[in-house]
């Protein structure tokens, strides 16, 4: 009886049940970070970041188990007006230098159906540290992707922020406190 609890569990491991989570990277050219906020009750004004960096464990067998790790320039920050831009890198805001990040770690995710989960992180931006949820879908997991053949992952994902917890809160609440923040990222299977 024993023997065969034995066989049973390395076939079963063999099929690959247990399987580890498998390292995606994320693909610069179609991964962007998009916010808004209200701007004096006139307006929703809105930003973007890309260009970002980052790794995905994405663990098929049991989501729960992955895990995210991002982080992008402060000051690939774009706008859509240049000086909006240098005054959010000044000191009434970000204070930004060449080299500051924007980070996020996961450290915890709960599926919540067959395609979504709250992932939450830390993030830390401004230097300063705060856990977010983040309201992911994961939009397609392709085995091949159409133009290089290789395993492909698209999330879309959601949250709202206060920017006061991060010490960027010039001007609030007249310019909102909130900003909703709206991610799209795909990512490749490493090789």
């Amino acid at each position: 009886m024993r023997q065969t609890l034995i066989a049973a569990a390395l076939a079963f491991g063999a099929t690959g049940a247990f399987a580890a989570p498998e390292a995606y990277t994320l693909d610069p050219s179609h991964s962007q970070v998009l916010f808004s906020y209200n701007h004096l009750g006139f307006s929703t004004t809105y930003g973007m970041f890309s260009g970002f960096e980052g790794e995905i464990m994405f663990d098929a067998e049991d989501p729960a188990a992955s895990s995210v790790n991002v982080s992008m320039p402060v000051m690939s920050m774009f706008t859509g007006w240049e000086k909006r831009e240098e005054h959010f890198m000044s000191d009434d805001f970000f204070g930004a230098s060449e080299g500051d990040m924007v980070t996020f770690t996961s450290t915890g995710i709960e599926v919540t159906g067959d395609n979504t989960a709250n992932i939450t992180g830390d993030l830390t931006m401004n230097g300063v540290t705060k856990s977010v949820v983040l309201d992911t879908t994961l939009n397609q997991k392709a085995d091949a992707h159409p133009m290089n053949d290789k395993p492909w992952l698209g999330f879309d994902a959601t949250t709202t922020l206060l920017r006061s917890d991060f010490g960027v809160d010039k001007f609030a609440p007249y310019v909102s406190d909130e900003v909703e923040v709206k991610i799209s990222i795909e990512a490749g299977k490493g090789e």
